[in-house]
């Protein structure tokens, strides 16, 4: 019995409660169309829900912008998903942190802001929400308005 308690404790037999489990897998971001609909963009939660970080494009003014989505303690964040540096779109998610597809620069998830690697002064930038008939509702100009300052360097 006390070896079973002592392996449980170190983590070396499974348990069914996903709370004890160890780290959680990296989350690559999957996919999916957005809509928009006059000067609003809106992403189903179900599919933040569903695959926890998905990413999307939105045409805009200032032409194709991407935008990510991800779910991080039982909440939702939205922000702009792009390195300018090295031109990726596209972050994998890894507990709280962001990682880029394309030159592994490390981000703070909850924040945006840069922890390591080549590209960390370009944070990525929030994008403000509202949660309406199941879908994270955003403005166009919020959008454009996080690219842009994504986009900058801090």
């Amino acid at each position: 019995m006390a070896i079973l308690v002592s392996l449980s404790a170190l983590g070396c037999i499974g348990s069914d409660d996903p709370a004890s489990a160890g780290p959680s897998e990296p989350v690559e971001g999957t996919w999916i169309k957005s809509k928009v609909s006059g000067d609003t963009v809106s992403i189903p939660v179900s599919s933040v829900e569903l695959y926890t970080n998905i990413h999307s494009k939105v045409n805009t003014e200032v032409g194709e912008v991407a935008i990510m989505a991800y779910m991080l303690d039982d909440e939702i964040i939205v922000r702009s998903n792009v390195c300018p540096p090295c031109g990726s779109i596209g972050f994998t998610l890894e507990d709280d942190i962001l990682v880029c597809d394309a030159c592994s620069t490390v981000f703070d998830a909850t924040t945006g802001d840069g922890v390591m690697g080549a590209c960390v002064a370009y944070p990525k930038e929030n994008i403000p929400y509202t949660i309406s008939d199941g879908n994270i509702v955003m403005d166009m100009d919020d959008v454009v308005t996080a690219h842009r300052n994504t986009v900058e360097i801090n």
